[in-house]
């Protein structure tokens, strides 16, 4: 017997973050084995398992000095899960005590269990302890082989050595963490799949509530579930995720159209967790493995086809018997109950071959508007923005994971990111045709690769949908409507998240069909092709601030006054560009309007950062004729804030507030609810006194004539948002009815004309 090391690895913190998550095609085995322990399966010693166990120093994924256990378990029918198989636990335990390791992975049949944080403490622990207990005690250490947490149980209530190195290997401090978190279950007064006081769980939804390790059964399998917590997924996954806190009540359970469950749940310590259990991690053993194969065939170029290409991989594989189905099932099989999903396994394969992987699932949530990858990556939770709260998930990238979406969102933003050029800033497609903005960043400048990504809807809004929604109320829309269409000067302000974007795109809308429109942005987030699909002449550019930049903001600017007279409308104004806006805004830009976001919280805040910050004079700034200010209300909410028009005097420029938001007397028409704190004239427009609406007459009309027009226009706007005709296509045609002369038949048909009775499908 080998006379124990006398080195001594104290561990005090199971919940250290272990780096974790790397590709095997990244590895490199290492070190040589002595011991005889990483065997191929054929030793008995370990039982019924026959995992082949080694280490990997992952290389190329920015984490130096890191070592990972890997156990094969393909063959083996434990299946590699060192929760419910005692076998395997001990397979990884006793590989452990000859070498130390950051992370343990098992792979079974295409689908990988990652071992990290208090998981790998716990296993690393007990192997240090097997290699110093079996000197004292053989019957111990083998027993902690198998089982550690009983072992040190049985070690601390003892006296003398082993007791010591239970305490100096830091198993006892492991077990001490797994009683916590039984205590913590208890306290909590769930038992871990959403029974307590939350949401009723029925019987299938208590079945399959556990993401993963469903497997696991028994009472120590129990035991071990929450102590050896996994990170699980498809190997064709560049993310893991692992199963519920221990004592989490299930809040709230919803099937998304992609056919991932997403499920909220309460913890004893009072927070919440947004758990995502996509399709591809349900799908059984077989399923599983055809995935894989079909990715390798992939990955070897084995397989044409373009788009085609994934569902053609996953039919090879069936037809050739490959992941695990014997030869000859498949075309004959494929339409039968019992025969594997070709087609979904198809759609699934593409999803993370072709698509954004974790990012297009967690946005495939309508209520998730924001999503967050934290350097780093592979160390920390993701998290969701769900209905204006910000929430860890249960899903991880990996390292490869994140590399991965860092290379596609470089080629999706056409610019560097790399140590030279550490930022990134891009708009990619989402999974309801939407777009989502993406800004990145990277070494040096952080630890790692982290993102940020925010949604943008898929479809256009319109004035009616605001309206519809709650943003703003009709009499305030139809104010924002008329001043777009007859060239007022308008900037859209607000914080972060407020909702600028969305509410400049929906202007857009208002402009007059025949107007030529020049947008000017960094990133594509206005509905441009939605614009341009109902006919209209709008021109983007792009511009950005990098170094290989085409065009600089203030270039972009100067290049969309010579595109031809029309509306110019900039995506935001934060640099020396706004020079050139405001002198777009002097001249007119051809008679038609100037539009833009800007960050700040009402118009002195705006005219503070313009005046002070972006370098414009107070007298330019005066060309500016309504500053709109967005915000969120009390529940989280997208809402107009404050509209206030732009007044030049003598003694400098000051404003005047048309709406705001107070406090609600009455019920609103269109919703058919009360009023609350929304927002609400001021009386300024009804009294005669705004500036505004006097300098949008026309030569033939006086103050009264455009108080008629913002009157109608209000009711056609009501018409629109409280019949559910909101998108653009519909919109559009309401407004041609109305420009060509039908605004008032409209309203006599109480919104229904001829126009407006197109099937619109709702709001957006």
């Amino acid at each position: 017997m080998r006379r124990p090391s006398s080195v001594v690895f104290p561990i005090s913190n199971f919940d250290i973050g272990f780096d974790l998550d790397f590709d095997l095609e990244l590895g490199s085995v290492v070190g040589s084995d002595p011991s005889g322990l990483l065997t191929d399966g054929g030793d008995d010693s370990n039982g019924d398992c026959r995992c082949r166990a080694s280490f990997h120093e992952p290389r190329g994924t920015g984490l130096d000095r890191r070592v990972e256990l890997h156990l094969d378990g393909d063959d083996c029918p434990g299946a590699g899960d060192l929760a419910a198989s005692p076998p395997c636990r001990e397979r990884a335990i006793r590989a452990l005590a000859s070498r130390d390791a950051d992370v343990v992975r098992s792979r079974h049949r295409g689908r990988e269990r990652r071992y990290v944080d208090g998981a790998a403490g716990l296993l690393l622990a007990a192997g240090r302890f097997v290699e110093r207990a079996e000197w004292h005690d053989e019957r111990l250490a083998d027993r902690a082989a198998r089982d550690p947490l009983a072992a040190a149980r049985e070690a601390t209530g003892r006296a003398g050595p082993v007791r010591e190195i239970a305490v100096e290997t830091g198993l006892a401090a492991g077990a001490d963490r797994v009683r916590d978190l039984g205590r913590c279950a208890s306290d909590g007064g769930g038992d871990g799949v959403g029974r307590g006081d939350g949401v009723d769980v029925d019987d299938a939804d208590a079945d399959d509530v556990n993401v993963v390790d469903d497997d696991v059964r028994g009472d120590e399998g129990d035991r071990y579930a929450g102590a050896l917590r996994a990170f699980v997924g498809p190997t064709v996954a560049r993310s893991r995720v692992a199963g519920p806190p221990p004592g989490a009540r299930l809040l709230d359970r919803r099937t998304l159209d992609s056919g991932a469950v997403v499920r909220r749940y309460g913890t004893a310590d009072g927070r919440e967790r947004y758990c995502l259990d996509p399709v591809a991690h349900r799908l059984d053993d077989e399923s599983t493995a055809v995935l894989a194969a079909a990715r390798d065939r992939l990955a070897a170029g084995a397989v044409d086809g373009g788009e085609r290409a994934p569902h053609r991989a996953v039919k090879a594989v069936v037809d050739a018997g490959e992941g695990g189905r014997e030869r000859g099932g498949g075309k004959g099989d494929t339409g039968g109950d019992d025969a594997l999903p070709v087609e979904r396994l198809g759609t699934v394969l593409a999803r993370y071959t072709r698509g954004n992987g974790v990012v297009d699932a967690l946005f495939g949530d309508p209520r998730v508007s924001d999503a967050f990858v934290t350097a780093p990556a592979a160390a920390n939770p993701v998290r969701v923005t769900v209905d204006g709260e910000t929430l860890p998930t249960n899903a991880r990238l990996t390292p490869t994971g994140a590399a991965t979406l860092a290379s596609r969102f470089r080629r999706a933003s056409g610019r560097s990111f790399s140590r030279a050029a550490p930022t990134l800033d891009a708009a990619i497609s989402g999974p309801d045709d939407g777009r989502i903005r993406v800004a990145g960043v990277t070494d040096p400048a952080s630890d790692g690769v982290a993102f940020a990504f925010r949604r943008h809807g898929g479809d256009a809004f319109t004035l009616p949908a605001l309206v519809a929604n709650g943003t703003l109320p009709a009499d305030a829309a139809a104010l924002l409507s008329l001043a777009v269409e007859r060239a007022a000067a308008t900037l859209v302000a607000g914080t972060r998240g407020a909702g600028k974007t969305t509410l400049l795109g929906t202007l857009l809308w208002e402009l007059p069909e025949s107007t030529r429109t020049v947008t000017v942005e960094d990133t594509s987030e206005l509905p441009v092709e939605a614009l341009q699909r109902e006919g209209r002449d709008v021109q983007p550019l792009y511009a950005g601030t990098d170094a290989d930049a085409t065009l600089t903001p203030t270039d972009a600017l100067r290049t969309a006054l010579r595109l031809g007279e029309g509306a110019l409308v900039v995506g935001e104004v934060r640099g020396e560009e706004a020079a050139a806006l405001y002198e777009a805004m002097r001249v007119g830009a051809g008679g038609s309007a100037v539009l833009g976001t800007i960050h700040g919280d009402g118009g002195e805040d705006v005219r503070e950062r313009v005046v002070a910050d972006l370098g414009v004079t107070p007298s330019a700034f005066g060309a500016t004729d309504l500053v709109v200010t967005c915000g969120r209300d009390a529940d989280g909410r997208h809402r107009v804030n404050r509209i206030e028009e732009v007044r030049t005097t003598d003694s400098g420029v000051r404003f005047a507030t048309l709406f705001e938001v107070g406090g609600g007397d009455g019920v609103d028409e269109v919703r058919g609810e009360e009023e609350s704190a929304g927002l609400r004239p001021t009386g300024t427009v009804d009294r005669g006194n705004s500036r505004l609406v006097a300098s949008l007459a026309r030569p033939d009309e006086s103050y009264a004539d455009v108080l008629d027009a913002l009157g109608r226009r209000e009711s056609a706007v009501a018409a629109l948002a409280r019949t559910g005709r909101t998108r653009p296509a519909t919109v559009t045609a309401a407004y041609r009815s109305r420009r060509g002369g039908g605004e008032a038949a409209d309203e006599a048909g109480g919104g229904d004309s001829v126009a407006g009775r197109a099937d619109d499908g709702g709001t957006p």
